[in-house]
């Protein structure tokens, strides 16, 4: 793999002094042009495949990988170039949107706990549990008039926030001591490139959808969502359970750098396919002999 890229620059596995006001939005650009690109990802894709397939045969690991971000960040195109080229057999994607009436009468991580990958896959988060303590910090109303808590839990909602990323980070703890490997990454785009992108929803009719009415009012929050950000990547940062917080103005190098992040954590979990007993080899010798015999 041709590409200059310290991956340090981008993880935080410890918290304790990350500052979001020193996490860059842009770099210089990894890839030359368009065409170098296509290949970059294009090889960055087989490795994790090759990768997939062996944690999938040894069918003792899995791997969980949480996307949050701001609006227009581009969570959802950088999960599918990204991943595309990856057997579907083995990964699952899940978004995460407003919770249902079901989702309510649960726990606040019920509905992300009861989709956790099975062990051999991939796991991907679009957004996550994470919103517990990222917009309904940024609207308490959310936890105080919808969840359906009790009054002696909410009657102090900074304890509440301190407590669901002290139970964030435990839980982490718990995924990655039962074999499950947790990554997660900040798509750290700037207020700046993040008009320019809901200007281009709005110009253009292709992706009119795309904008919603209530995107432009949460930017009047950045302030509150950046200290709510900071605060979750400093408490739940670990070294077992990194966070990587990747610029996001220029897409094509958010997705190398993801993917370069995903591919080195991959490899770090001593993937291989699994060696058969000496029994079971004998009983692939006779099969052998049986079939040249025919």
């Amino acid at each position: 793999m041709k590409l200059k890229l310290d991956l340090d620059d981008y993880r935080v596995p410890d918290g304790k002094e990350f500052r979001i006001k020193k996490a860059k939005t842009k770099v210089k650009s990894l890839y030359r042009d368009d065409a170098h690109y296509e290949s970059l990802i294009a090889e960055f894709r087989t490795e994790i495949d090759d990768l997939q397939q062996k944690m999938y045969a040894q069918d003792r690991q899995a791997l969980l990988l949480v996307f949050q971000a701001m609006d227009a960040a581009g969570k959802d195109s950088t999960i599918k170039h990204v991943m595309s080229g990856v057997n579907t057999q083995g990964v699952e994607v899940h978004a995460f949107k407003r919770p249902t009436s079901a989702e309510l009468d649960h726990d606040f991580m019920w509905r992300t706990t009861r989709v956790l990958p099975a062990r051999g896959r991939i796991g991907i988060f679009n957004r996550s549990y994470y919103e517990e303590v990222l917009i309904c910090r940024v609207h308490p109303e959310i936890v105080t008039k919808i969840q359906r808590l009790p009054e002696s839990t909410t009657k102090n909602l900074d304890k509440l926030f301190a407590d669901r990323l002290k139970d964030i980070r435990n839980f982490e703890a718990y995924c990655q001591r039962n074999g499950i490997l947790v990554l997660k990454f900040f798509l750290n785009v700037s207020k700046f490139e993040q008009k320019k992108r809901f200007l281009a929803r709005i110009n253009t009719p292709s992706k009119n959808w795309k904008f919603e009415e209530g995107d432009v009012g949460e930017r009047a929050h950045w302030k509150e969502y950046m200290e709510a950000y900071e605060d979750a990547i400093r408490v739940t940062a670990t070294e077992e359970c990194p966070w990587y917080v990747i610029p996001a103005d220029d897409k094509k190098n958010m997705r190398l750098i993801v993917s370069a992040a995903i591919l080195a954590e991959m490899k770090s979990m001593k993937l291989k396919y699994p060696e058969l007993p000496p029994e079971q080899k004998k009983h692939l010798q006779a099969a052998k002999r049986m079939l040249l015999a025919e």
